[in-house]
């Protein structure tokens, strides 16, 4: 199952980031696992996001390991991949 996050680029929730659910047409579903579930995803114009498209080895081998994503495994992985953006901009900064 391929994994893609992507940030929110204009809204109210402008810098988020959420995992992509489904793709329809112009739009993209996006789920966070906490206030956007997997139930009742977050509809978004793809013009007002953007793909993330590298994400690190240990933030996608949640989701090869799993057959079915659970909320809490989407909400898990996007709090690590924040974590190591984070560490990744620190890390560049004191270069």
């Amino acid at each position: 199952m391929e994994v893609r996050f992507a940030k929110v680029k204009a809204g109210h929730d402008k810098n988020h980031i959420y995992m992509i659910k489904e793709e329809m047409g112009e739009y993209v579903f996006l789920v966070n696992g906490k206030t956007k579930c997997l139930i009742n995803p977050r509809k978004k114009a793809k013009k007002h996001v953007q793909i993330i498209k590298h994400l690190p080895d240990q933030i996608t081998k949640h989701f090869l390991e799993e057959t079915e994503i659970s909320d809490s495994m989407t909400a898990k992985a996007l709090q690590e991949y924040e974590i190591i953006n984070k560490t990744r901009k620190n890390r560049n900064q004191e270069d």
